[in-house]
């Protein structure tokens, strides 16, 4: 019985990981489908009109 109620909860914690992961990784797509897109050309435009980001932020996300 013991064994059993070992399993089912190894069993509950892989699924509820799964889960969030399967979460995240779909609200991370909303996120970038709310980003407005930015072409190149308007990407320089504005770092010429401003200046540089702070190096702090290195994360770039790509919508497939």
């Amino acid at each position: 019985m013991n064994i059993e109620m070992r399993e089912e909860v190894r069993l509950k914690r892989v699924v509820r990981e799964a889960i969030q992961e399967a979460f995240e990784e779909e609200f991370m797509k909303l996120r970038l489908l709310a980003v407005s897109y930015i072409s190149d050309e308007e990407q320089k435009e504005i770092e010429s009109s401003y200046l540089q980001p702070s190096k702090k932020s290195k994360r770039t996300l790509l919508l497939q």
